[in-house]
């Protein structure tokens, strides 16, 4: 029996090969995983006629620990999203997203270190919504006219955005003390306050009133528009980003094209006794067992899982023979190469080269 018990979820279209890569490597570090391997997805789909089989549902569950692969959310199937699904059903309050700049990785930045620490629970991806036309939707612009004296067009469709103290205050608490534990110097709110005061407002309001208790971590407060447009031209002067539901998934991907894109994107949904650690790319069925793509980002996960166990050594092993890969440049996927260079290797040798140097 290893140390640990975690559920594995191979996914679909390229999860298979990279999970391959990503087992072997964490094997390689020995921290001692045994692994419990679940479906999901469109495979799931066609074997037990549901994407989320309860034996999925009940393994995650169980081991309060999960590393999955890149899922297809099949047309049709009762789930607009199974990422979204886990993290509503786990209460997976938090999303954390590191982005790291490695040498080697091709894009117009220098220096890129920065974490986006995102609610997932509320906001707009609360699933609050009002069909066009429908009876109920009527009532709500009837309500909506009675009580603030302001018109909504009859033929709208209305999604809600609840932000509440409670889910506000759990996550900006998360954000100062991953800063804390991670010796990070600088957390900044993002928010649209001045337009929404009574969501984003309360976002900011809360945030004011954490950060007053980390005296001695830098805070600021950035609009989500001037965010963006700060990232793209200064990324150095940040460094923790804490955000809601909607802003962070955006910035998120923003960050992700600072450090090359979301092949190095890994990323890990965390709540109070459940973790799911994932690549954040999709499942790209095109390139499924052509050995061609980039393994990293569900590398990246699985090295954010180890921290999360409490392997830090282990995590940096991992860490820096993916970085001596990257930064040397000659075997790696095409994504990591010039346009027009034929040199670039497929998954699984990329995958040998970074256990070459474990």
């Amino acid at each position: 029996m290893g140390k640990y018990r975690v559920t594995l979820i191979p996914g679909d279209g390229i999860g298979p090969e990279i999970t391959e890569v990503v087992v072997r490597c964490l094997e390689a570090v020995k921290v001692g995983i045994d692994w419990d391997v679940k479906s999901a997805g469109e495979e799931a789909l066609e074997k037990y006629g549901t994407p989320l089989p309860e034996d999925t549902i009940a393994s995650i569950e169980r081991n309060g620990l999960c590393l999955k692969a890149p899922l297809t959310t099949p047309v049709g199937s009762g789930y607009r999203s199974i990422n979204v699904y886990l993290r509503q059903r786990f209460k997976l309050y938090v999303c954390l997203r590191p982005f790291k700049l490695y040498p080697g990785v091709r894009t117009r930045f220098e220096k890129v270190d920065l974490v986006v620490v995102r609610e997932n629970m509320e906001d707009l991806y609360a699933g609050i919504e009002y069909r066009c036309q429908q009876p109920e939707t009527r009532r709500l612009i009837d309500f909506v006219r009675e009580t603030t004296g302001q018109e909504i067009l009859a033929d709208s469709g209305i999604s809600l955005k609840p932000i509440s103290e409670t889910n506000s205050e759990r996550i900006i608490r998360f954000g100062f003390e991953y800063a804390l534990r991670n010796r990070r110097r600088k957390v900044t709110a993002v928010h649209k306050a001045n337009i929404m005061k009574y969501t984003d407002g309360l976002f900011l309001e809360v945030a004011r009133r954490v950060a007053s208790q980390y005296p001695q971590i830098e805070f600021e407060d950035r609009i989500v528009d001037n965010m963006a447009m700060q990232l793209v031209q200064k990324p150095e002067l940040y460094d923790v980003l804490v955000c809601p539901n909607l802003y962070g998934d955006i910035l998120s991907d923003l960050c992700a094209g600072l450090v090359g894109g979301l092949g190095f994107s890994g990323g890990a949904n965390i709540g109070e006794d459940v973790a799911i650690f994932e690549a954040t790319h999709g499942s790209a069925p095109k390139y499924k067992g052509q050995n061609k793509v980039n393994p990293s980002a569900l590398l990246l996960a699985a090295i954010l899982m180890l921290e999360y166990m409490g392997e830090a050594a282990a995590a940096r092993r991992l860490e820096q023979a993916l970085a001596d890969v990257v930064r040397e440049g000659k075997y790696v996927t095409y994504d990591l190469k010039e346009p027009g260079d034929s040199s670039a290797v497929g998954t699984r040798e990329m995958g040998e080269a970074i256990l070459s140097r474990l």
